[in-house]
């Protein structure tokens, strides 16, 4: 393994720096204040082709590794992890399908993202499922045709209230069912739909093949507020058969191999945000004097600072090791994942709350960017797996 970034990762994490000063950094608690989802952020950065980053060349026209995939989250995470969410969810939804789905499928679930800036809904966890995936309750079952129904609810969903397409894993005949299948929602049929706003804030989405899509009111959360998150309910959905990815039996497997992919881009994420953090601290503290001293220069301040640049790197080695086990698919890179989901994720609670530490008074206020990293890094040791989900994948391989 080489640390040496080639030229192509040099592009990358140099235009994603730029996009992130320019467009993301000078308004970011403006935008969050005004807690509106940034579709033009999205939007910008699906032209510069920094969504969509799991879709094959065979799609696309060209691939991006999965090292590469990872800094240029850790990039767009450093100016707002709730923008960078919800880039990322395109991939979590559309990385089934790429690893999973056949030759058509993906021409047909992947290309209208290629085409345009489209979001992608990943829906797993349930009000009773959450770290349990098994206890879902969601399902289809046999209907005419050799069609099936999907029935059941989702929650905590990232850009539920925007999505053109849904990658929902459900149980297959009945909702206590063992097996779990994968099927998409596709983008074509939410298109088609007949969509009306509701007065919650969330939409119904009459679909022309036969059922109902509903989302809930957006949820209002701690942190990450330029994320949208919110429930999706499943009425008499009707899937046709090649809407299911792979075998219909299973979606268990496809869902943990796309977290095990998933898991280093949120410890990009975490990443991201504890390098922000440091960075906004130690600009803080090199101006704020105190006892006729730089707050920088104080010997315990230092002490703070030095241990927060420990996380970050010890972070960043972490996140690239899991990237290049993964991309080199090794037989152990879950737990590599799951190491660098729980180091990055504690990097970024101990920067964040550290630096607040340091800003005094003023980390308390809103006006200051430490109180909106210290919100939002909480997130980041909860979702894709709590810390003691990550260390029972460890704790069952290394034993």
């Amino acid at each position: 393994m080489d640390f040496t970034l080639t030229e192509d990762q040099q592009m990358y994490v140099e235009m994603v720096q730029k996009f992130v000063k320019n467009k993301i950094i000078p308004d970011i608690l403006k935008r969050e204040k005004e807690h509106e989802f940034p579709l033009d952020i999205i939007s910008e950065a699906w032209e510069l082709g920094l969504l969509n980053l799991c879709i094959p060349a065979s799609v696309k026209g060209y691939e991006i590794d999965i090292v590469s995939t990872a800094l240029i989250v850790r990039e767009l995470s450093y100016g707002d992890t709730g923008i960078s969410t919800s880039a990322m969810c395109n991939d979590l939804a559309n990385a089934v399908i790429a690893q999973n789905g056949s030759d058509e499928q993906r021409k047909t679930f992947l290309r209208p993202f290629v085409e345009e800036p489209l979001i992608a809904s990943f829906c797993l966890t349930e009000p009773g499922a959450g770290s349990d995936n098994a206890a879902m309750t969601s399902f289809i079952k046999k209907g005419d045709g050799g069609k099936y129904i999907l029935n059941g609810e989702k929650c905590f969903i990232t850009n539920a209230s925007y999505a053109s397409q849904f990658t929902v894993f459900c149980k297959v005949g009945k909702p206590g069912g063992v097996m779990i299948a994968c099927v998409i929602i596709s983008s074509e049929s939410i298109r088609n739909g007949s969509v009306t706003s509701l007065p919650t804030g969330g939409r119904e989405i009459v679909l022309p093949e036969g059922g109902v899509i509903s989302t809930g009111k957006p949820e209002d959360k701690l942190g990450q507020l330029l994320s949208n998150t919110a429930t999706v309910k499943f009425e008499d959905v009707v899937i046709d058969n090649d809407h299911i990815i792979g075998n219909r039996r299973l979606g268990f497997q496809y869902a943990m191999d796309v977290l095990d992919y998933a898991r280093p881009m949120v410890a990009a994420i975490g990443v991201g945000l504890a390098k922000r953090a440091l960075d906004v601290t130690l600009e803080y503290t090199r101006e704020r004097k105190q006892f006729g001293q730089r707050i920088c220069d104080m010997p315990v301040a230092r002490d703070t600072l030095v241990k927060m640049w420990k996380k970050v790197e010890l972070a960043d080695m972490a996140l690239m090791k899991a990237a290049w086990k993964i991309q080199e698919k090794a037989e152990d890179r879950g737990n590599y994942a799951s190491l660098a989901k729980n180091t990055a994720a504690e990097a970024a609670l101990f920067c964040a709350n550290e630096g607040l530490h340091l800003h005094g008074g003023y980390g308390f206020m809103s006006e200051y960017e430490i109180s909106k990293l210290a919100r939002d890094a909480h997130i980041i040791d909860i979702y894709e797996g709590v810390r003691e989900v990550q260390d029972m994948i460890v704790g069952r391989e290394i034993v």
